[in-house]
Parts: structure tokens; C-alpha cells; sequence
């Protein structure tokens, strides 16, 4: 993942999106990751992945609780 400074994100705004299109990337202020930028196709496959995982725990669940 790469890393650019809150300021350097306000800066050079369309360079920080062009890089969140390949990959993931931290922003950072006073030398500590703040959040995470990231491509909205990258955002849609991480919240589909999640929401299944919550859908099986939840499935699982009531399984249990036939038995």
C-alpha cells in the first residue's frame, strides 16, 4: 500500500486518485495513517465479501439453534 501526506493528498488531488485506482492508499497526518483511499471497485468487492461473511455467520447461527 502506498502512503502520501494529508497535504500532499490536498495538493495533488488528481495524482491521489489516479493512485487509489491501482491500489490502496493511506493518508497521513503528522506521520501517522489517518484513513484509506481506495478504488470504488476495490470498496464494492470488500463489502460484497463482508456482507456474505455476515450472511453465512447469521445462516450458521440459526442452524444452531435447530438442533
Amino acid at each position: 500500500m502506498q502512503s502520501m501526506s494529508a497535504r500532499d493528498a490536498k495538493n495533488a488531488f488528481g495524482r491521489l486518485i489516479d493512485m487509489a485506482r491501482a491500489e490502496p492508499v493511506a493518508i497521513e497526518k503528522y506521520g501517522r495513517s489517518v484513513v484509506v483511499v481506495l478504488a470504488v471497485e476495490e470498496f464494492e468487492r470488500l463489502t460484497a465479501k463482508a456482507k456474505k461473511q455476515l450472511a453465512s455467520a447469521a445462516s450458521d447461527k440459526r442452524a444452531g439453534q435447530d438442533d
